[in-house]
């Protein structure tokens, strides 16, 4: 088996690059995942401790979506987990089992607000961004899996929110889910595409990730190449630039200034910027600041919308106090194999039998 690179190349085996997803491309590792778990809870410890009012005020910025309810049991088994024999009696034993999460990046393109940054006129809002987040059993590894939104798939049957459900879709593109039938769609066909349970979705609005940005004080990224988008309203040479959280947006909006113009080319810049944004806070020292904190916190909170296993603090909490011995050698962030669709060109298919044994191999872990 090859692996492949984001833009859905093959790699030979013994190119530096490894035979199989089982050792899944160790040199694209995460340096930060632990360093952001950490944070993460520290945030929200300190967020319960703070005065009531701010506890309430962040717990109620998250919005949920009962995911479980609206799919039923027609879904992937969950993984079997051995409870963890830690903890005592008053105190409850962090979780250790595996866990899938599917994250979002979910694009509104109304609002002043949204229109302000580059978010466009029509109504609605779309996913462009999708990981699916696996972290193994004990929590000490995990991958990250991009799946490109030009992705042609089988879309199933969704219920509606209003009631009624979809009709099954094929050859439909990937991030049609989302905009036809919400997180809840979204949920059930990357269970349908991958026959892997998401135990949770996180959404993350984009509008709300460049507020994170400007908490923050910005990102530094470096561009390998120059990049001019008239859609995303960037102009940036190749080099080192440090960012505001509209320029930041911007880069992760950008595709057709990049490469052939693709979606592969965002999803590049993307996982290029979130491990910046990731740095940024594991060098920014939040809690010697309560003010520059509970800017972070609203804008983390404001910005999220997580299925109702995940939808307050105590919750967010206990899964970053999990992952505190995520350890930074066992991260990896790849892209879905993909190739061009047979139908169009402009659309890519999933590249078998690369992109099945990459869902086994996380099945497996």
């Amino acid at each position: 088996m090859t692996g492949h690179d984001a833009s859905g190349r093959g790699r030979k085996p013994g190119d530096g690059h490894g035979d199989g997803y089982g050792e899944r491309q160790r040199g694209r590792r995460s340096r930060t995942l632990k360093a952001v778990g950490l944070t993460l809870a520290g945030t929200l410890v300190l967020g319960v401790a703070a005065a009531g009012g701010v506890y309430w005020q962040l717990n109620d910025n998250i919005r949920g979506v009962d995911v479980d309810s609206a799919l039923g049991d027609n879904r992937p088994p969950r993984a079997v987990t051995t409870p963890s024999p830690s903890g005592t009696a008053s105190v409850a034993p962090l979780p250790t089992g595996a866990v899938n999460i599917l994250v979002l990046g979910s694009d509104s393109r109304s609002g002043e607000e949204n229109r302000q940054l580059g978010g466009g006129d029509s109504s609605g809002a779309r996913s462009d961004t999708a990981m699916v987040v696996h972290i193994d059993a004990g929590r000490t590894s995990a991958t990250v899996v991009s799946i490109p939104r030009d992705t042609l798939v089988t879309r199933p049957s969704c219920p509606l929110p209003s009631g009624g459900s979809t009709e099954v879709s094929h050859g439909a593109m990937f991030n049609s889910a989302y905009a036809l039938g919400g997180p809840v769609c979204a949920v059930k066909t990357v269970e349908s595409l991958t026959n892997v349970r998401m135990d949770h979705f996180v959404e993350v609005d984009f509008a709300g990730f460049a507020k994170l940005v400007d908490a923050l004080g910005g990102v530094t990224v470096t561009t390998t190449e120059d990049i001019e988008d008239e859609d995303s309203h960037l102009s940036l040479a190749a080099g080192t630039h440090h960012l505001d959280g509209t320029r930041a947006l911007a880069l992760a909006r950008t595709r057709h200034g990049i490469g052939d113009g693709s979606d592969l080319g965002r999803i590049g810049l993307q996982q290029t910027l979130v491990k910046a944004l990731l740095e940024q806070i594991a060098a920014t020292d939040l809690l010697t600041s309560p003010t520059r904190l509970y800017r972070v916190a609203d804008a983390v909170t404001g910005s999220l919308t997580t299925d109702t296993g995940l939808d307050s603090l105590a919750q967010l909490m206990e899964l970053g106090q999990s992952l505190k011995d995520l350890s930074a050698a066992n991260v990896t962030t790849i892209t879905l194999p993909v190739l061009p669709a047979p139908s169009d060109r402009n659309r890519v298919v999933p590249d078998e039998p690369e992109a099945s044994e990459l869902w086994e191999s996380l099945r497996r872990a």
